[in-house]
């Protein structure tokens, strides 16, 4: 690992790549309607999560015998269908405020207590459940010529569903750990600026100087090249060069250029690899 000699010479680097651009407009489709699309998306997709593959068999299997035992309010004479409407209704009602609620005290409550989080949730489902419950019964009620249940009996199973709901996402949640534990950081960075936040992508050697270049930026520090690397412990690495290392982590792809071959990084950078260093790369599977 540490047989990377000091190299003076100065390397020619292949010209950089740039970046492709959109070329949607001549369809009809531009890039701000493809970020909206994207952003939608984003969006939807915590929703999109809580419909698991199990609860979609589960509801597709369970809500017909539900709706077939158990009318709801004890009205024995709705029709099946109306039975079937109330209670698939009820299940979408009941993941939609389970979600939303999640979403609500997890964006504003954050910073607060466990127990003030849970005391909250199971306030912001019954606030959100019960009033949507009420309606559901309303129109499916209406709907067959049927008085709708009075407030009190909504609101009874409003409380029952939204206890119920409080209870199985309680079971659900992974259990948190209050102690961040952070990744190792090498002893290369206690010679960056204070406060640098970032990665090392690749150490990179001229001169007396060694050139650490980061997600942050680069920066040169004043060191042996073998020292630098030395310092880079536990963060894994190779020599791609005499000159040249860089992290495993950040390495994208090979590519090929003028029969010379380059490691092609996260931030585009291309650091080239020499015979020397070539078997030893193939050996680990790097390239």
């Amino acid at each position: 690992m540490f047989d990377c000699l000091t190299f003076r010479d100065k390397l020619e680097f292949p010209a950089g790549y740039e970046v492709n651009k959109w070329a949607s407009e001549g369809q009809g489709l531009g890039p701000e309607r493809l970020l909206i699309d994207f952003d939608m998306l984003s969006k939807l997709s915590p929703f999109i999560a809580e419909c698991t593959p199990q609860r979609v068999v589960a509801g597709i299997l369970f809500i017909p015998l539900l709706a077939y035992t158990f009318p709801p309010f004890r009205e024995m004479d709705l029709p099946f269908s109306v039975r079937l409407a109330f209670w698939a209704g009820v299940m979408i009602l009941a993941v939609v405020a389970t979600w939303g609620s999640r979403q609500l005290v997890k964006d504003r409550l954050d910073h607060v207590g466990l127990t003030v989080r849970d005391v909250a949730f199971a306030l912001v489902i019954l606030v959100l459940f019960t009033p949507a419950l009420w309606i559901l019964t309303w129109i499916l009620y209406a709907a067959s010529g049927h008085d709708a249940p009075g407030l009190l009996a909504v609101g009874t199973y409003g409380a029952l569903f939204s206890t119920g709901l409080v209870l199985v996402s309680k079971g659900e949640a992974p259990p948190e750990n209050d102690e961040v534990i952070e990744a190792p950081q090498p002893r290369l960075v206690s010679r960056l600026p204070d406060g640098f936040r970032g990665d090392i992508l690749r150490l990179a050697v001229r001169d007396h100087y060694v050139d650490v270049v980061t997600t942050s930026g680069t920066y040169t520090i004043r060191s042996r090249f073998t020292d630098a690397i030395a310092e880079m412990e536990p963060i894994s690495g190779h020599c791609t060069h005499r000159s040249h290392w860089v992290t495993d982590a950040a390495i994208l792809e090979i590519q090929k250029n003028n029969g010379k071959t380059y490691l092609r990084l996260r931030n585009d950078d291309l650091v080239p690899v020499s015979r020397k260093y070539k078997p030893k790369l193939e050996e680990d599977g790097v390239i």
